[in-house]
């Protein structure tokens, strides 16, 4: 006889016994509970730095503070819910109260940098109407913008919160910066999507990158995790789209130009002109000739 389905359940949860979700539960519940795990909240972080962008860049601020004094009361509430997100990352690092102040000492050239970024990415497209509708609306300068933080942070010798924030700025741009990575001032990207800039990678000054750049490297191995795997790119370069430029000994000279589609695994000279050469077939008419027959 079979017996129903209500006659075998927990009568006090309803559940029945051996359920899998059970052992879920237990292991869910382990994770912090037994110090397996790091407790660092996503959207909490998300809030810290949404609003410590809004601070320091007022014209996206939903209400922008009115007086200076407004202005510092923002940075101190910042300082302390920083404080406050790396405690529970305490038993990583020396002192969160002191990281947190090294932080926040830091942020005036933080800011200075972004402003350069900003001017050069406005003085260098056409499309660009002001540094504010670069700060609004820009993806390239917001990845910029959350990198700078973010490397900041990892100098400081903060892990995990980094990687989060770099994520954050991933999520909302599609350009993906490790924090990690070297950035000079000013680095412009522009359209940006699909960009990839790995760990280890070293970008001078005045550099400019397209959409779907790889920085990346030439091996994924493991064991290579503590050696430089991604490119330098030197000072004043172009790097056009779809551009693939891999391996941490490969050196990209100042002043180069790195044309569009590339796929370069070995270091290029100063002042040098990259590019590929396609062959575009034209021809009058359709008689005689077989379309491909494409399935998607």
């Amino acid at each position: 006889m079979v017996l129903p389905l209500r006659s075998v359940k927990n009568s006090k949860s309803g559940r029945a016994p051996g359920d899998p979700l059970d052992g879920l539960a237990r292991r869910l519940h382990g994770v912090l509970a037994e110090g397996h795990g790091t407790r660092l909240p996503k959207a909490r972080v998300a809030a810290w730095l949404r609003s410590l962008l809004e601070t320091l860049f007022p014209q996206a601020a939903e209400q922008a503070p009115a007086t200076t004094g407004e202005v510092r009361d923002a940075l101190d509430a910042s300082a302390a819910e920083l404080r406050s997100l790396l405690r529970p990352l305490e038993d990583e690092i020396d002192d969160p109260a002191e990281i947190a102040a090294a932080f926040f000492r830091s942020l005036p050239e933080i800011h200075r940098q972004l402003m350069i970024d900003a001017t050069a990415i406005e003085r260098g497209d056409p499309a660009a109407e002001s540094v504010d509708e670069v700060i609004l609306a820009y993806p390239g300068f917001q990845a910029i913008a959350v990198h700078r933080i973010a490397h900041r942070l990892r100098e400081l010798g903060v892990p995990i919160l980094p990687r989060v924030l770099a994520e954050w700025a991933h999520e909302r741009t599609g350009i993906d910066i490790h924090p990690g990575a070297t950035l000079g001032h000013p680095v412009i990207i522009d359209h940006g999507t699909g960009i990839v800039i790995g760990e280890t990678a070293v970008i001078g000054n005045n550099v400019k990158l397209y959409q779907g750049v790889t920085l990346g490297a030439l091996s994924v191995n493991k064991s290579l995790a503590s050696t430089k795997r991604h490119p330098t790119i030197e000072s004043d370069v172009v790097i056009y789209a779809n551009a693939t430029i891999l391996g941490g000994e490969t050196v990209i000279g100042r002043g180069s130009v790195i044309g569009g589609n590339v796929w370069i695994t070995s270091s290029i000279p100063p002042n040098s002109i990259v590019y590929q050469r396609s062959e575009v077939h034209v021809r009058q008419g359709r008689d005689d000739f077989e379309a491909p027959d494409f399935v998607i």
